[in-house]
């Protein structure tokens, strides 16, 4: 796999249970792995044992090749954009927020006022009772503290 990129690779979509289904783009191959008729285009490598037949349908089968097929393109370019990301983070540039961003950051707002019961802390919970919680629970303001 060496010189080759994620976003190069054909769909590889791995289940919990480490069966790889891997789509190949205009392949006219059609096979069965344990008794699964594979829609065009997916090899299913991996061990695939009988019980799967339940779990692993025509439909089901058919639906993983025709979400690869509608948004293969999308996560190709979204990973050309994560990689191209990656490039500018590794030669030192740094994180920043987006130009469309600005006028947000820019504007004249506020938030609403905070609601009168969350201005009157009524009760600090604290974890276990030592010297460094106790000072924490005197310095919060509480009217109230309760220490388990």
């Amino acid at each position: 796999m060496e010189g080759k990129t994620l976003h190069n690779l054909p769909f590889f979509w791995y289940n919990t249970y480490g069966i790889v289904f891997h789509i190949v783009e205009n392949s006219e191959r059609i096979g069965t792995v344990a008794e699964l008729k594979l829609p065009a285009g997916m090899v299913i490598s991996g061990r695939i044992t009988p019980e799967y037949a339940a779990i692993l349908t025509p439909e089901a089968l058919e639906l993983i090749a025709k979400l690869h097929r509608a948004f293969n393109g999308r996560r190709r370019e979204l990973l050309e954009r994560r990689q191209a990301r990656q490039a500018e983070l590794d030669a030192g540039k740094l994180p920043d927020f987006l130009p469309e961003t600005a006028a947000v950051r820019a504007g004249d707002w506020c938030i609403a006022p905070f609601p009168a019961q969350l201005n009157d802390r009524r009760v600090e919970i604290t974890g276990p009772v030592d010297r460094k919680m106790i000072i924490n629970a005197l310095n919060s303001g509480a009217k109230v503290f309760m220490a388990d």
